[in-house]
């Protein structure tokens, strides 16, 4: 192909029709004519997301035996082992913060999940504009959405722009989708397409075939999977709320929302995928639970609430349990999306190459509801800013708030200093 005469496609064409708009991922027809390969100044922004599982962990199945570049994965993380190269365990974390206050376990709780990502302590220190939304104010303001806070659970949140303003975090899939790829459609327009068979994609089905005509053929297989991605999750999400025609007297719940676990966590991970994707947005937040979520999780063998396997009074059958519960959310959770990630083209490289992902905790040791040697696992590369392939124990003492400062660091985002940060973490 001749670059320097090819047709270029706006990095923002949205495709529209019937209330609804469909962002296209990145192509290499967007990218400037040039004389050389168009891929290779295809490196996209890097995306940026927060994972929180509450109630700390296990250490002793959680952390590697070994620090460097040939730990071995530990029986929690071991779903991640796939990944060596894009993963990175960082280990001996505390969040400080997280002790200022009254020292009630439920206030501990609530500490836990509040300071993660803003590590000053409620009420004090200046306004703790939470990691993610500094971010946003950097990378994400050229994206429809800015951040996007999503939930397994519902009711707390992460993310915070001002003290008393935490984001909320959507529960609904369906939701989500429609926000996503909703174009000021109102209710009973949704409600309307929902009963008929058209979707997202039959709605905007003509302006894809003329896209479509446009595109060489690297970029029309590229544009058919992504299309693909699209139809599989509104697929999905209409099978999880109709229920029409069952004959029951059901509770009222909220459509979209499946009832098993693993399948709201790909659903919410595959949206969260597809808006990277589209760069819809560069930023997003996951609660994976709240903090006291006394969910059960039977299919792993564990019939217990979550909170209750928590306090496990350091007894070994019981620090077994919740040790195949953190294993269980690392599984559905991070290498779920870790895989998604690494399976979709983006630019030079994937979605994986050009992110970074924290999934952690605000809680080490549940039993003492302590804020020492906290989790987090790095995933990504950052745009080839992050190594990856490590475990890197952090000297005694040293806060998150350091890591934030590095992973802000590895994203585009200038930052000093952030919370009680006091230097940063080798990644």
């Amino acid at each position: 192909m001749n670059y320097l005469t090819k047709k270029h496609i706006s990095r923002r064409k949205l495709l529209r029709g019937a209330g609804v708009s469909l962002a296209l991922p990145l192509l290499e027809s967007m990218l400037p004519a040039a004389t050389v390969r168009a891929a290779e100044l295809a490196t996209p922004a890097s995306r940026l997301a927060c994972i929180y599982i509450p109630h700390g962990i296990v250490h002793a199945n959680w952390v590697p035996a070994t620090v460097g570049s040939n730990f071995e994965f530990s029986p929690t993380l071991k779903a991640l082992e796939p990944f060596r190269n894009r993963i990175t365990v960082v280990s001996g974390l505390d969040l400080p913060t997280a002790y200022d206050g009254p020292p009630s376990a439920g206030e501990h709780h609530n500490r836990s999940s509040r300071c993660w990502l803003t590590c000053v302590p409620p009420g004090k220190g200046p306004s703790p504009t939470s990691m993610d939304q500094l971010a946003a104010d950097h990378i994400g303001q050229d994206t429809q959405l800015p951040s996007l806070e999503l939930s397994l659970e519902g009711r707390t949140s992460i993310s915070y722009r001002t003290p008393s303003n935490p984001l909320p975090m959507q529960v609904n899939p369906r939701v989500v989708f429609e926000r996503l790829f909703g174009d000021g459609s109102t209710p009973q327009q949704r409600k309307v397409r929902r009963t008929q068979t058209a979707t997202i994609l039959d709605a905007v089905r003509e302006e894809i075939n003329s896209v479509q005509r446009t595109l060489p053929s690297g970029d029309r297989i590229r544009f058919e999977q992504y299309l693909t991605d699209v139809r599989e999750v509104e697929r999905r999400l209409t099978l999880e709320s109709d229920t029409s025609s069952l004959e029951l007297d059901l509770p009222e719940r909220p459509a979209g929302v499946p009832d098993s676990f693993a399948e709201h966590a790909k659903i919410m991970f595959d949206l969260m995928a597809l808006a990277w994707q589209a760069e819809l947005t560069r930023v997003s937040t996951m609660m994976v639970a709240n903090e006291l979520s006394n969910r059960a999780f039977p299919e792993t063998g564990v019939n217990d609430g979550f909170h209750n396997c928590s306090h496990h009074m350091d007894i070994a059958e019981n620090m077994r349990r919740l040790s195949l519960l953190n294993a269980y959310h690392v599984s559905n959770t991070l290498a779920y999306f870790v895989e998604r990630l690494q399976a979709t083209p983006d630019g030079d490289g994937t979605l994986l190459d050009h992110s970074l992902v924290l999934y952690g905790s605000g809680m080490g040791n549940s039993q003492d509801h302590n804020h020492k040697a906290i989790p987090a696992v790095l995933a990504g590369g950052a745009s080839g800013r992050v190594v990856g392939g490590q475990h890197v124990q952090v000297e005694a003492g040293t806060p998150i708030s350091n890591l934030l400062v590095t992973m802000l660091d590895k994203v585009g985002v200038p930052v000093d200093a952030f919370g009680d940060s006091n230097g940063t973490v080798a990644i």
